[in-house]
C-alpha cells in the first residue's frame, strides 16, 4: 500500500474504500469484503447510516485498529460547536472506537466554523486523529485554512478525469491541504468507463479503464476511495500498485477535463436555496429519518435530480 503523509504528519492509505450508499444491510459484509482483500482504509459518514455496519464489520475482522484508517463526515444537521462534537462522540460509539482517524465536514453550509471549532477541540482531546473539509470549493478552503487555528489536513472533492479538480489542487499544495476524491469514476457518467482514451491505455497494461483512472488518481497525489459491493471489483480496484502510467498517459488523460461537475455545484444559489430549504423541512417536521435523509442525499446527485429549482418547497 502506498502512503499519504497529511500536514500534522499522519499516515493516510491514498487507496480505500467508501460506502457511499452501500446500505446498512449490506454494509457489514461489504467493509468484511473489502478488508479481506486488503483494504485497511474505510470511508463513511453519519448521513450514509452505515457507521454501525463498518463498525460490526471492523470488530468481527479483529484486525489491529492501527492497521485501519477510518473516516467519517459530519452532516449539516450537527453544523454548531456543541451539536458536532456531541455528534462525533456518537459516530465513536457506532464506530466501536475512542477515536476516529479522520472526520471531516460533508458540506460548506451553515456553521461548519462552529462546527469546525469543535474538530479543533477534539483534535487537541485524541479523539481526532485528522480534521478536514468535503466539498469545500477553493474560495472556502483557504478561507478555512487562513482563519482556523488547525488547517484542514484534507479536502474530499468530486475529482475525476472529467473534472479534474486543477485549480483545487494548485491551491490545495500550497496550503499543504491533500485531496481527496470521492466519485473517483465520476460514477461511470458519460460512458466512462468506455472512453477511448481510458480503454485504449488500458490496453498496454493489460488493465481495466477503472485501473487506470484509479492509477491516474494515485500518480497525482489523490487519496481514491472507490466503492463496490462486489468482492471482484474490490480486488479489481486493489490491485493498481503493479503498474505505472508513462507521462503520455498522464497527459491523454489531463486532456480529458471538462472542469464541470458530473453532479451539481455547490457554488450554485438554486442548489444553495435547495439544501437549505430541504433542511429546513426536516427539522421543521422533526424527520431526520434515515429514509428522509437518504432520499435528499440522493436527490441531489442521482436520478430524479435534475435542478434544484425543481425541488425548491412552496
Amino acid at each position: 500500500m502506498q502512503y499519504i503523509t497529511l500536514n500534522n504528519g499522519v499516515k493516510m492509505p491514498i487507496l480505500g474504500y467508501g460506502v457511499y450508499q452501500v446500505t446498512p444491510e449490506e454494509c457489514e459484509r461489504c467493509v468484511s469484503d473489502a478488508l479481506s482483500v486488503g483494504y485497511r482504509s474505510i470511508d463513511t459518514a453519519q448521513a450514509y447510516f452505515n457507521e454501525e455496519a463498518v463498525g460490526r464489520a471492523v470488530a468481527k475482522r479483529g484486525i489491529d485498529r492501527k492497521e485501519l484508517f477510518l473516516t467519517s463526515k459530519i452532516w449539516v444537521e450537527f453544523y454548531g460547536y456543541e451539536a458536532a462534537k456531541k455528534s462525533v462522540l456518537v459516530s465513536l460509539e457506532k464506530l466501536q472506537t475512542d477515536y476516529v482517524d479522520l472526520m471531516l465536514l460533508h458540506q460548506p453550509f451553515g456553521d461548519y466554523f462552529g462546527a469546525y471549532r469543535a474538530l479543533e477541540d477534539l483534535y487537541d482531546e485524541g479523539k481526532i486523529r485528522a480534521i478536514g473539509i468535503s466539498n469545500f470549493y477553493v474560495d472556502r478552503m483557504v478561507d478555512m485554512a487562513s482563519f482556523c487555528r488547525v488547517k484542514p489536513m484534507v479536502n474530499q472533492m468530486e475529482t475525476h478525469p472529467f473534472n479534474q479538480q486543477k485549480e483545487l489542487k494548485e491551491w490545495a499544495k500550497k496550503y499543504d491541504i491533500r485531496l481527496e476524491a470521492w466519485a473517483p469514476f465520476g460514477e461511470g457518467r458519460e460512458d466512462m468507463f468506455a472512453n477511448p482514451v481510458l480503454t485504449e491505455i488500458g490496453k498496454k497494461y493489460n488493465k481495466t479503464a477503472a485501473q487506470v483512472i484509479l492509477r491516474w488518481h494515485i500518480q497525482n497525489g489523490v487519496i481514491v476511495i472507490p466503492k463496490s459491493t462486489h468482492k471482484e471489483r474490490m480486488e479489481e480496484n486493489f490491485n493498481v500498485f503493479d503498474f505505472a502510467l508513462s507521462s503520455e498517459d498522464m497527459q491523454e488523460i489531463s486532456a480529458l477535463d471538462k472542469n464541470t461537475s458530473s453532479f451539481l455545484s455547490h457554488r450554485d444559489p438554486n442548489m444553495v436555496e435547495w439544501f437549505a430549504k430541504m433542511l429546513e423541512e426536516i427539522k421543521h417536521n422533526h424527520d431526520s429519518s434515515k429514509e428522509k435523509l437518504v432520499d435528499f442525499i440522493s436527490q441531489m446527485f442521482y436520478p430524479g435530480f435534475t435542478h434544484p429549482r425543481d425541488f425548491l418547497l412552496t
